[in-house]
């Protein structure tokens, strides 16, 4: 496992990336200056060569110098610049040289063209720089001019500059690693403070928070993430709690009805049709649990449908009718109108079971909280790839203040108020999550008193 920071990794990587970049800033450099240097020597021994150009004497079989030439400074010692001079016939045999030379000679390099070389090479052991020009006659080559100088000075030139930048470039890596891994340090400071404040987060303490950075950059954006990951944590853990508790209350309530019931029972010997009263008051509480825990079970199956959602073309309309169907008996019990007024076979791409279980919820609702001899309002509709599905009655109505609490399970808008409405407080938990598993948008409108509106909108 690797154990190097994450400082230092970035001051490795930003380390390797810059030596690479001074690498190359350095043989740019070197070459530069070795470029320069031999331009320099280069143009030192042209000019000696046009000079000679000038003073000699071309014929069809060869070329001459007059004798002043030989006696230049440069041609007769071998102090600091001296110019070595070779003529050299079509052949490469020299038949005249400087006297600086001596028995020396320069080096010849065959030509088979009209063109200039200038080359290194050494004379008794030092290094020289070497022109060599082919002289013509009518367009002929008739012999070489041969011109050197010593490399002495440029060559130490170089060296000294390789020898600086050799000892320089690690000693560069070492201060840019150092100020690199200093300034990831500060800039990872952030990144500490949200590990610490991270580690005194727990179960019964989700209300610290992040400080977020002075800079909005990257840290801050993950900061704001984290905070907001927390806060939804938190309200995760509450509403768990919220739920275990309420559910505790609703299972707890209808046992502690039936105890009841059956301890004032066995108490002394009752009538038959207290018995068979009793009993029937029981079995109905017993229902009840029943159902509780059958949504329970049914709320915890969806928490992880997403993964087993069937989807396929479905015609929403018989859907809509069964649903109202399956509740027949409450419809004729509070003699409710049940209006239609839906598309012909409106299709959407969907879970049969689930958005089936979606309406059965949504018009069991309405029908629960709506007034006697009332009527329920089933629209649904299909236009520019956008189905919309109204379920519309006159009931009960909810309050604006309980908008934010209507999908959290157990909940029961003024439930006190309406002790004649049987329900778990679990349907819309149920819904809600059926409509993100289905992207189906829901929106729910209500007056208190006056009815409650819910739209369905599947866009396909």
């Amino acid at each position: 496992m690797n154990r190097v920071s994450f400082k230092n990794r970035i001051a490795l990587y930003f380390s390797i990336s810059t030596a690479l970049l001074v690498f190359i800033v350095f043989v740019v450099i070197y070459l530069t200056v070795r470029t320069g240097v031999y331009s320099d020597l280069d143009n030192d021994l042209n000019t000696e060569a046009d000079n000679l150009m000038l003073e000699i004497t071309v014929q069809s079989d060869g070329f001459s110098i007059a004798e002043e030439e030989w006696q230049e400074k440069e041609h007769n010692t071998l102090d600091i610049n001296p110019i070595f001079i070779q003529f050299a016939d079509m052949a490469g045999h020299s038949f005249v040289t400087s006297p600086n030379l001596k028995k020396a000679s320069l080096k010849f390099e065959e030509q088979n063209d009209k063109s200039e070389l200038y080359f290194n090479s050494s004379l008794n052991g030092a290094a020289i720089r070497q022109y060599q020009m082919p002289v013509l006659y009518n367009n002929k080559k008739v012999g070489y001019i041969i011109v050197a100088t010593p490399m002495k000075d440029a060559v130490q030139l170089l060296q000294n500059l390789r020898n600086i930048l050799v000892i320089t470039y690690p000693a560069i890596l070492l201060v840019l690693f150092s100020v690199a891994r200093l300034l990831a340090g500060r800039s990872l400071r952030p990144v500490k403070d949200i590990i610490d404040t991270a580690g005194k987060i727990s179960r019964e303490n989700l209300g610290s928070r992040i400080i977020l950075p002075d800079n909005k950059d990257e840290l801050y954006t993950l900061s704001e993430t984290i905070n907001a990951l927390l806060d939804r944590i938190e309200k995760a853990v509450v509403r768990e709690k919220q739920f275990t508790s309420d559910a505790s209350h609703e299972l707890r309530t209808p046992l502690a009805v039936v105890k009841g019931t059956l301890e004032v029972l066995v108490r002394k010997p009752r009538s038959r049709e207290e018995y068979e009263e009793k009993i029937g008051f029981c079995i109905t509480e017993v229902n009840r649990i029943n159902a509780i825990v059958d949504q329970l079970l049914l709320l915890a199956r969806f928490e992880s449908q997403k993964q087993l959602v069937k989807k396929a073309p479905v015609n929403i309309n018989p859907l809509l009718y069964d649903a109202a169907a399956r509740h027949s008996a409450d419809i004729k019990q509070k003699t409710l109108h049940i209006l239609y007024d839906a598309d012909d076979d409106i299709y959407i791409n969907t879970d049969e079971y689930l958005f089936s279980t979606i309406l059965d919820n949504l018009i069991g609702n309405a029908i629960k909280y709506s007034q006697d001899n009332t009527t329920i309002k089933i629209t649904a509709a299909q236009q520019a790839g956008t189905t919309e599905i109204i379920i519309e009655d006159n009931g009960t109505g909810i309050p604006e203040k309980d908008f934010e609490k209507i999908f959290n399970p157990f909940y029961r808008s003024k439930s006190e108020a309406h002790k004649e409405v049987k329900g778990t407080g679990i349907g819309l938990s149920i819904v809600k999550r059926l409509c993100e598993i289905l992207a189906i948008e829901i929106k729910i409108t209500s007056h208190e008193g006056i009815g409650t509106k819910v739209s369905l909108l599947y866009a396909s």
